[in-house]
């Protein structure tokens, strides 16, 4: 019986958990150039208000920074264009859908290698309110001390 590899992560959206309440999640291809992909194979990639819009019946991946590769010669990226997300029809008018609804976004929330190819996991997100943010950051203030305890008992 063979067993599934697991995807490789190769960046994560930290701040997504922090400013978001995650709600559901999906699975997209990005349409990339050579460099870009090996500019995300050294790391050099960020998530810094990215986000996911729609236009024409297609869904664009906005403010996800690729930094140009050193090694590309003459084939240089824009670091800042919006990139092509593949996904199917039904899920674009699901998510279409999802984001009319008021207070609803769609954040990319890692990049990960699926079968050799690069992966976003996008989801469907409400803002959280600042008194959100401070009760789970004191709510991992209290698990961590607990832990902090039990290790010395």
């Amino acid at each position: 019986m063979s067993k599934k590899p697991s995807p490789a992560l190769i960046a994560s959206n930290k701040k997504a958990r922090h400013y978001y309440e995650l709600l559901e999640f999906f699975e997209a291809g990005l349409v990339l150039s050579g460099s870009e992909v090996k500019s995300i194979r050294a790391g050099h990639v960020s998530f810094h208000d990215a986000y996911v819009s729609f236009r024409e019946g297609q869904a664009y991946l906005s403010g996800l920074r690729i930094a140009p590769y050193a090694n590309a010669g003459y084939a240089h990226h824009d670091p800042d264009r919006d990139k092509k997300l593949l996904l199917h029809a039904g899920e674009i008018t699901l998510l279409t859908a999802r984001v009319e609804q008021k207070g609803l976004t769609i954040v990319p929330v890692n990049l990960h290698f699926k079968a050799g190819r690069i992966k976003a996991e996008l989801a469907v997100a409400r803002g959280k309110k600042i008194h959100d943010q401070r009760n789970d950051l004191k709510q991992q203030a209290e698990k961590r001390d607990l832990q902090r305890e039990l290790v010395r008992y």
